[in-house]
């Protein structure tokens, strides 16, 4: 075992070892499942708010350590860990960016730069460390660690972006929603007529998928004057919570979702220098 792919030293002590891929195959229903679960993350967090930081807060860590102790307890893919925590993450993720904003003090601006630079930066180490941002490298502890970080922070940027473009820019939920359906189109089409790399397009997809859940999430939530339909946060949550709980079951059911094992890449004996091509 290279040192690269050895277990994350306090996760490899509580959990096992992977023995398969820990993350789903990239089908129709992912994206659709992942846009469920921003929208319904960022629908929580903001009911979640009402009871304050301290209790607000408390419940978004507990579900955030239920999640992380479930998905790192299985050691291949499970649609219900794995769906559970990013729908944790992606409750957790908004609470950390809308807290730097409002009790910090930071502009959406700034909160954006400041997640954009942090995630630039977990792409940077992972890829030092283990020479791909393949999703289908993600069988070893290390790997799935990055994975989850990488999450994290795509959660927290897109919760600062969509507000950005919402608010600062006066752009409003639906029009900031209608601006991000037509941008997560546009690492497709790079892939379709451009060629452009396939592990590029999919996680430049995946940050978009954040504000694009988010704004959409606001708009049914969020009170008139603020350019939302005044559905209710709770409400919001529920409705989204209830579509994922229906496609999860049912990918749970058909594991329509699961890696083939040749479609896993084994971990390299040690980093690649430079970018990855496919």
């Amino acid at each position: 075992m290279s040192r690269s792919d050895r277990p994350v030293p306090l996760v490899g002590r509580f959990f096992p070892s992977p023995t398969a891929a820990k993350v789903p195959e990239v089908i129709f229903l992912f994206w659709v499942v992942k846009i469920l679960t921003t929208a319904g993350g960022e629908a929580t967090s903001d009911y979640l708010r009402i009871y304050g930081n301290l209790k607000g807060g408390a419940v978004e860590v507990a579900l955030f350590l239920i999640g992380l102790i479930w998905q790192f307890s299985t050691r291949r893919y499970s649609a219900s860990a794995y769906w559970f925590f990013a729908y944790a993450i992606a409750v957790i993720g908004t609470g950390v960016a809308d807290f730097l904003h409002l009790d910090v003090g930071l502009s959406y601006l700034a909160d954006t730069l400041l997640w954009a630079v942090i995630l630039a930066a977990i792409f940077a180490l992972w890829y030092r460390s283990q020479g791909t941002l393949s999703i289908h490298s993600i069988v070893t502890q290390r790997r799935e660690a990055y994975y989850w970080a990488t999450v994290f922070a795509t959660f927290a940027l897109g919760t600062a972006l969509g507000d950005y473009t919402a608010t600062s820019l006066h752009l409003g939920y639906l029009s900031s929603a209608i601006l991000f359906s037509v941008v997560i189109l546009v690492p497709a089409f790079g892939r379709w007529k451009l060629g452009l790399n396939g592990i590029a397009a999919f996680w430049m997809s995946y940050v978009m998928t954040r504000p694009l859940g988010a704004s959409y999430a606001d708009y049914f939530s969020k009170p008139r004057k603020l350019s939302g339909i005044g559905f209710g946060d709770g409400q919001t949550a529920i409705a989204f919570i209830a579509g994922i709980v229906v496609l999860v079951a049912y990918l749970a059911a058909t594991r329509r979702d699961v890696q083939r094992p040749e479609e896993a890449v084994p971990p390299p004996r040690a980093p690649v220098p430079g970018f990855e091509t496919g």
